[in-house]
């Protein structure tokens, strides 16, 4: 059943996430139900650069973490970035973060490998600091009854991303209005060192057309969360 809810609830004062906001335990109540599935459920959270589904994602692991212990774990997208090296080899450094930058056939052989099995599966995670993934640093044991996995591209419909969705328990896109989006974004990019020009040029040249193109094409989302608040 698809549908929309509003994401303010998910920042408390001063914009800051909130961890026992109404939005997040009605969000949390509603991702606790795919526990009862008779396998390993996952949930995917995708939306636009900064939209703030890494920020959802956070959260609700730890809320449904408190409730299910050793039982949910969180899968990043991210983690399927190609190689600083082999960008620089196909020449798409200026595009890095676009979907032909990631191994999407490498994602969906995971999200296959977590539905199909019951064993232990390891996971590569994203490092935001490198710029760069870690191999085998997320464990997906036999407690695991919901993986969640965020990032960009889940709801893409070109080839061969649309191969995910149909691994997708359930699927929520997450969007923010796009003046909000990308101060986020510009603030990212300071965070991790960028001269405020060139944290403007990035969010409004390749993080730009990212966000345009994720925000043009969502396939079957089953939840849209406006979200509308600084975080």
């Amino acid at each position: 059943m698809s549908g929309s809810v509003s994401g303010e609830g998910l920042a408390g004062k001063a914009g800051a996430p909130c961890a026992h906001c109404p939005a997040l335990t009605g969000l949390a109540d509603r991702a606790e139900g795919l526990l009862r599935s008779d396998r390993r459920a996952v949930l995917g959270i995708a939306g636009a650069p900064a939209a703030g589904k890494s920020t959802l994602a956070g959260l609700l692991l730890v809320e449904l973490r408190a409730r299910h212990p050793e039982e949910v774990v969180l899968v990043g997208m991210d983690a399927f970035h190609l190689g600083q090296t082999v960008l620089d080899r196909r020449g798409l450094t200026s595009v890095k973060g676009a979907p032909q930058t990631f191994d999407a056939l490498g994602y969906v052989a995971l999200l296959t490998r977590i539905r199909e099995t019951d064993e232990t599966v390891f996971a590569p995670e994203f490092r935001r600091e490198i710029e760069d993934s870690i191999a085998q640093a997320v464990e997906v044991t036999p407690e695991t009854r919901l993986v969640i996995t965020e990032g960009n591209y889940l709801l893409l419909p070109q080839q061969p991303w649309a191969q995910v969705r149909p691994l997708l328990d359930e699927a929520w896109f997450v969007h923010l209005e796009d003046s909000e989006r990308r101060r986020r974004m510009v603030a990212r990019h300071r965070r991790f060192g960028r001269s405020l020009e060139a944290a403007t040029a990035r969010t409004t040249g390749s993080d730009e057309a990212n966000a345009a193109l994720v925000n043009a094409a969502q396939n079957r989302p089953d939840l849209v969360i406006e979200e509308t608040r600084s975080v």
